[in-house]
């Protein structure tokens, strides 16, 4: 018998339990370890929007420097590919061979291949590595999540959904530290010119030194081979399938099939817009915030100029230190995430209260406004800081019910297959679109705050996706 029912068991009927109650060690076990895992693949994702500032130009010849928004941005694009290719491959996978045994294979295949980052030389090997990296990210969070749906009672899974997204506000944590006390430090970027190297240019080792952390996630696959068993609601569908008594596992076929096939197109298009707005309209957050820093912070007049007064006459150059200008970005970075934390935490809650399409619905709309409110405001740093709190507890929010509402959309013997397809296939979706507004945003000169108030109408069109999802959050559970 599952843990989670034998607790049931023991405290009396689950109508007269708090979500939290009868939960076992064993659950809390494994949700931290899958919180682990995702805060770790946040981590593998942000480091490069963390140095893409800095990297990305080190990678492409001189002549070709105006053209880095269009690398990045497709750098960004095979990161969502790379996820979506990892995230069905892997999600199948899980399904066929078990949970715990696919989740260290993903947590290694990101690990390995962060690191690989590091040896980059040209800008297409970054777009590469990217690609290989989201392999293991994208695995790695269908799995996680769906082994969370499957271990913890019902009643509990909205707000564990939550909690487990939640944790990836860490791994970006993670990131903005790495940028601010690893690629942004002056300590940082004399101990590496001093270094006797010419294999490299000494002043990318910063950044480079960010990527090479990444190996380091690679310890957790110890501890999820020591302690975490596959979920008996698996094993019981694995019996089924090799007996002849149940379906297939793991086909993608099912998922269109006539009950599955609406349910799968809702939840690719909410993982399109979720992806396409966060890696085109939330990561250039922390642009706002630099943009600001860049008219605030004192600069340096270099050249033959003469100051009178307020007016500097002459040929002048107004530089603004770098590093404090990385400081800005980061910050912008740091309150962003910090508010995208407590959306996803209040996610949970809300959704059980409300339901599942209401709560989506709510956020996306305060997405929309809060987002243009963003991008065309006018905004000193100061004002900025709790703006970009608001602005990430909707634009990323929303995520949250990611992780509870596509588990729940499918049985046992597919949700890692289903789970994994949804979130990933909007990868696939979501990527021409960045791929566009990064060709858009060279050719027309354009800004990453004007291609983020562009990309924040996105969100509206989530509205008119939920007006076909279903509801689950009373949906009876059962197997086919």
């Amino acid at each position: 018998m599952d843990e989670n029912v034998t607790a049931e068991n023991e405290l009396g009927t689950t109508d007269n339990l708090k979500w939290y109650q009868g939960i076992t060690s064993y659950q809390w076990t494994v949700l931290i370890i899958a919180s682990l895992g995702w805060i770790f693949d946040v981590f593998e994702g942000q480091i490069f929007v963390a140095s893409m500032n800095e990297a990305m130009p080190s990678l492409v010849a001189k002549e070709n420097l105006v053209n880095i928004p269009t690398y990045n941005q497709i750098a960004l694009a095979a990161f969502l590919l790379g996820g979506a290719v990892g995230g069905i491959f892997f999600g199948m996978l899980s399904d066929r061979i078990g949970r715990t045994r696919t989740m260290s294979i993903t947590i290694l295949f990101y690990s390995l291949f962060t690191c690989i980052s590091a040896f980059s030389q040209q800008w297409w090997h970054m777009a590469g590595f990217r690609f290989l990296v989201a392999m293991g990210v994208g695995g790695e969070w269908a799995i996680a999540s769906a082994m969370v749906n499957e271990v913890f009672p019902k009643r509990a899974r909205a707000h564990v959904g939550g909690l487990f997204h939640a944790s990836s506000v860490l791994g970006t944590y993670l990131a903005v530290m790495a940028g601010m006390f690893l690629i942004g430090n002056e300590s940082i970027q004399q101990w590496a010119a001093g270094l006797d190297i010419e294999f490299v240019d000494k002043s990318t080792i910063p950044w480079r030194l960010g990527f090479v952390i990444g190996v380091i996630p690679a310890v957790l696959i110890i501890w999820i081979r020591l302690s975490l068993k596959e979920p008996e609601s698996w094993q019981q569908a694995q019996q089924k399938a090799q007996s002849g008594s149940g379906q297939p596992l793991g086909r993608i076929s099912d998922l269109f099939r006539k009950q599955y096939r609406s349910k799968t197109c809702v939840g690719v298009l909410l993982a399109a817009i979720g992806m396409a707005t966060f890696w085109g309209v939330h990561i250039y957050g922390k642009n706002v915030m630099r943009n600001a820093a860049h008219l605030e912070l004192p600069a340096i007049v270099q050249g033959d100029a003469l100051e009178v007064g307020e007016i500097v006459m002459g040929e002048t150059q107004k530089v603004v230190d770098k590093n404090e200008l990385k400081k800005y970005e980061m910050l912008g970075m740091l309150f962003g995430t910090t508010g995208a934390g407590l959306g996803l935490l209040a996610f949970g809650p809300l959704c059980h209260r409300l339901g599942r399409r209401p709560a989506f619905a709510l956020y996306h709309v305060a997405a929309v406004g809060i987002s243009l409110v963003i991008f065309l405001g006018d905004f000193s740093t100061t004002q900025l800081y709790p703006l970009l709190i608001i602005f990430g507890f909707f634009t990323v929010g929303m995520h949250a019910g990611y992780a509870i509402y596509f588990p729940e959309l499918y049985p046992t013997r597919m949700r890692g297959t289903g789970t994994g397809f949804c979130f990933n296939a909007g990868r696939i979706l979501a990527a021409p679109i960045l791929i566009l507004t990064g060709a858009m945003q060279s050719k027309l000169q354009l800004s990453e705050v004007e291609i983020g108030a562009y990309l924040s109408g996105l969100f509206a069109l989530a509205l008119v996706v939920l007006c076909f999802a279903p509801e689950t959050r009373d949906a009876i559970e059962g197997e086919e």
